[in-house]
């Protein structure tokens, strides 16, 4: 079983769900938020745009392929 060990709990993946946001996806790569940013205007992790206000979220997929446990789809 896959899990990302965070402060408050264990995240199991198969339990994420499709869209994932900024600070989830820093906890589970464990990198800082802006990081997560600065990827996704570079190209290497695609953000999608949601709402007026422009907020990122990230698909589990893409997240996964960073990971190397899943295929690029």
């Amino acid at each position: 079983m896959d899990t990302v060990d965070t402060k408050k709990k264990k995240l199991k993946l198969e339990d994420l769900p499709d869209l994932l946001t900024v600070r989830e996806v820093a906890e589970i790569l464990r990198v800082s938020p802006l990081t997560i940013k600065r990827w996704g205007k570079r190209g290497k992790l695609p953000a999608i745009r949601i709402n007026s206000r422009g907020d990122r979220r990230y698909r589990k997929e893409a997240v996964l392929w960073l990971l190397g446990m899943q295929g690029k789809t």
